[in-house]
């Protein structure tokens, strides 16, 4: 044994030294071996790692190197989400280019990236604003206009007053901006979209083909797309010799119909502005209002009558229509009939401005309609001659009746709408269009492409968009040659991430893709954030369609495995202002003392509790801080052994040290040891053979939670029981050769087990350890051999009331009464259970014993 000291920062320096000098990590796609691509969302450049992204990529990495060490050909890639908003604004805050300001925070991250040790395929890097990629996706949008699925149009959209762009539908969450927090206003304006509507069958067909995407993200993908099958059909309104065409999923409540309800756009209403200025004041203050599906979900339900009155298509009866704020024109036909007595929101309604409830559908439950509306289906009731019918059956029945008249016909909708892809900012990839008064819409010749951004020194103010730059709008129409005018939008960011998948797996320099993409796609493990559901993981789901039926690729679905990894949490501390309003403060300045937390200038502090680590709250925890303090192999180890990688982690100072120690005590046992080059003896003792299958079952735990579980943390508990099972004469220089072996068996297995969660300590060791250059290291898994699992013996732990009392080693032949019998017998055991009576027994197979008393 030697007395050199663990020192993190020297080995892991030499280790990446040798990563690099080697190129370890370069993929090719001419290998003979099975590939993994492991791919984790990548970062946009901030210029600073967070706690967020050291989980994320160091999950990634220990799949990727275990995978690596069970003979796959691994590629696992990085690269950076360049353009968007953050990195506009954060440009604005600093008073740079938007370009310098990406370029410097790439190269600062990379560092930090390089530092923790992940496995990287550096030679496949991307960047989104670079313009060897974003020309591609400008010749990709020119295939999809060509293709009828790009229409410009004009539409009411969500705008946010703060970041003064455009958002998509799925970007506005809770009827806020899902970057900024503004309340969304609405404008009408021309914008590019998106015919993701074509596929929205498709995509949710797709969806039951994921098997190892988490059941959430699926449901939370398959209620955006929502699908629903409904019936169309039309009130007569005798007033204007006019029809009112409405859908609805529910045609079993029609006799409950007692009102109906428009948009304020809705053609009808807007054709009663002039003769009812009462009708045009309520549209004109509800013009800019937020029209999310969130926000109408939890704004008071407001209308007004438009004393028009429709007529019932089965009783003929007269009812009211009212124009509501709760309808929008951008969902189905922007006009609904409304059931107060079988939904919710219509009843609200209907209370509010004393209109009719009537129940028509009685319930297994027997639910009556007096304190709110019965949403469930069962039996028909008051509904004439469809009375004593099953909802269902009443659906085909009422159907096929108004199909005769109404011009009623059964339709399948969905809640999914195309994606509006323009964005009025500056540092985004321009949209590849020109404008011509005599031509038109014109797409920019592909010879020409790409087209870049004007150059700029600095941004002062939010809001700069391209067309602010006259000259670089200027250009010639492709068709006519006379003067024209480039598009000043860019595409929505979720563009380039969109496909990004694709592009790491080929990179060919006069194409988009080529057949490498085939070998590699779709990637085998995704990993990122849930919060990207809908968003980036539904769009690049039809990304990948279109890339497939243009021919680009042949996979479905671009990703096989997602998971999608917990938060990190930290405490958060305030102290109050001088206003007696709550501050955030920095945890690293608060002391404590006889049990009072305070600041040096006196004032005291309280705990808020755990949250998100954020900038707002002061409650990041700086990865750099902490590699430096206990290097990468220890904060790795900390992220991957305090909670299942799906779960939110919890941060703890002192828990980061106990990762620390267990390094240690790997350095302490292995560091000056040679590995056993004796023959393997022929045979052991019974402490011997204990450790054998120790180290065997560990194995095989290890491998079972890597390979199928994800539960990093569970397989890091197993290598540490390991190690505690090791007797202390085994590991002194007077142990007996089968002892050196089965020691050295513990470590062989340790060190594969850690490598990779603990990727530098492990191969630095290895090469001490088995006197090699450890090139093979990552290279092999290590077998288990199952007649070790078999041993005739096992070590019964004994506990009285939960407490070990003894153990003794068992034969697994014995039957669990004998066991019982055994335990008992034991001498300690046998004292404490003198003088009671047994209550319970608790027996766990060939584990544990526990006498209840």
């Amino acid at each position: 044994m030697t007395d050199h000291d663990y020192n993190p920062s020297f080995i892991e320096a030499a280790i990446q030294k040798s990563w690099k000098e080697d190129d370890v990590y370069r993929a090719t796609s001419s290998s003979s071996k099975e590939k993994f691509y492991c791919l984790s969302m990548f970062p946009y450049p901030s210029g600073k790692l967070h706690m967020g992204h050291v989980r994320n990529y160091t999950i990634g990495d220990v799949i990727s190197r275990f995978k690596r060490l069970q003979g796959y050909n691994v590629m696992q890639p990085m690269g950076w989400d360049a353009f968007g908003l953050p990195a506009e604004n954060a440009a604005i805050e600093n008073n740079v280019s938007p370009k310098k300001w990406t370029k410097e925070n790439i190269d600062s991250m990379k560092v930090q990236l390089d530092a923790l040790g992940l496995s990287y395929d550096w030679s496949r890097e991307l960047n989104t604003s670079a313009p060897d990629y974003f020309r591609w996706e400008q010749w990709f949008f020119i295939q999809l206009l060509e293709a009828g699925l790009v229409e410009r149009k004009e539409a009411e959209v969500n705008w946010d007053p703060i970041d003064q762009t455009v958002l998509a539908n799925e970007q506005v969450i809770d009827g806020k901006g899902w970057r900024s927090g503004a309340e969304i206003e609405r404008k009408k304006i021309n914008q590019y979209f998106l015919k993701i509507t074509e596929y929205a069958d498709e995509l949710l067909v797709g969806l039951e083909s994921l098997q190892d995407w988490p059941t959430q993200v699926k449901l939370m993908q398959k209620n955006w797309i929502g699908k629903s099958k409904g019936l169309s059909f039309r009130f007569s309104i005798d007033q204007l010799d006019e029809t009112l065409e409405v859908f609805t999923t529910r045609p079993d409540t029609i006799f409950g119909a007692t009102y109906c309800a428009i948009a304020a756009d809705h053609p009808l209403a807007l054709g009663l502005i002039k003769s009812h200025p009462s009708i045009k004041q309520f549209i004109d203050d509800n013009k800019g209002v937020n029209k999310t599906e969130a926000a109408i979900a939890k704004q008071e339900k407001i209308g007004i009558d438009t004393e028009l009155r429709a007529i019932h298509p089965i009783t003929n009866e007269e009812i009211p229509i009212w124009i509501a704020n709760f309808v929008l024109m951008e969902y189905g036909t922007g006009a609904v009939m409304c059931v107060p007595g079988h939904d919710q929101r219509d009843y609200e309604f209907a209370q509010k401005y004393n209109l009719p409830i009537v129940q028509v559908v009685q319930t297994e439950s027997g639910a009556t309609i007096e304190d709110q509306a019965v949403e469930e289906k069962g039996i028909l009731i008051n509904s004439l001659e469809y009375n004593g019918l099953t909802s269902e059956a009443a659906f085909e029945k009422i159907s096929e009746t108004l199909s005769m008249s109404c011009d009623g016909e059964v339709k399948t909708n969905y809640r999914l709408r195309d994606w509006g892809i323009s964005r009025q900012r500056y540092w985004g990839c321009p949209i590849p269009m020109i404008h011509c008064k005599d031509c038109g819409n014109l797409p920019v010749p592909i010879e020409e492409l790409p087209v870049e951004l004007p150059e700029i020194d600095d941004i002062t103010t939010k809001g700069l968009s391209l067309s602010g730059f006259t000259d670089w709008q200027k250009t010639s129409c492709p068709k006519c040659s006379k003067p024209a005018l480039r598009e000043t939008d860019t595409f929505d960011t979720f563009f380039e991430s969109s496909w990004y998948a694709a592009r790491f797996a080929s990179q060919p320099s006069d194409s988009m893709l080529d057949s490498e993409a085939d070998y590699w796609l779709p990637v085998d493990h995704y990993i990122g954030g849930i919060e990207h559901a809908i968003l980036h993981l539904l769009y690049a789901r039809f990304f990948n369609l279109l890339l497939r039926d243009q021919k680009l690729i042949r996979s479905s679905e671009p990703f096989k495995k997602l998971l999608t990894q917990g938060m990190v949490l930290s405490d958060a501390f305030y102290a109050l202002d001088s206003n007696s309003n709550p501050e955030w403060v920095n945890k690293d300045l608060v002391t404590e003392k006889d049990g009072q937390l305070s600041l040096s200038d006196g004032r005291v502090v309280k705990k808020d509790g755990m949250s998100k680590m954020s900038k707002s709250k002061l409650n990041g925890v700086d990865p750099n801080i902490m590699i430096e303090k206990y290097g990468a192999d220890t904060v790795r180890l900390y992220m991957m052994f305090t909670s299942p990688p799906e779960q939110s982690l919890e941060w703890s100072d002192t828990a980061i040290e106990g990762s620390y120690r267990f390094l240690r005590k790997v350095w302490n046992l292995t560091d000056g040891r040679s590995i056993f080059t004796q023959p393997e003896p022929l045979s052991f003792n019974e402490a011997e053979l204990a450790l054998r299958q120790k180290s065997h079952k560990t194995l095989k735990k290890v491998t079972h939670d890597f390979s199928q579980r994800n539960s990093f943390n569970t397989a890091i508990a197993g290598v540490m029981e390991l190690l505690n099972a090791v007797p202390e004469s085994f590991k002194q220089d007077a142990a007996t050769v089968s002892e050196k072996f089965c020691l050295d068996e513990a470590i062989q297995f340790t060190l594969k087990m850690l490598s990779p969660i603990t990727p530098h300590i492990s191969l630095y060791l290895w090469k001490q350890f088995s006197n090699s250059d450890g090139k093979d290291f990552e290279l092999s898994w290590p077998k288990v051999n199952e007649e070790f699992l078999k041993l005739e013996n096992f070590q019964l732990i004994i506990q009285v009331n939960g407490k070990v009392r003894g153990k003794e080693n068992i034969s697994i032949d014995e039957t669990e009464e004998s066991i019982q019998e055994i335990a008992m017998q034991n001498e300690n055991v046998n004292k404490s259970l003198a003088n009671t009576s047994i209550k319970k027994v608790i027996y766990i197979k060939e584990k544990l014993i526990n006498f209840v008393i």
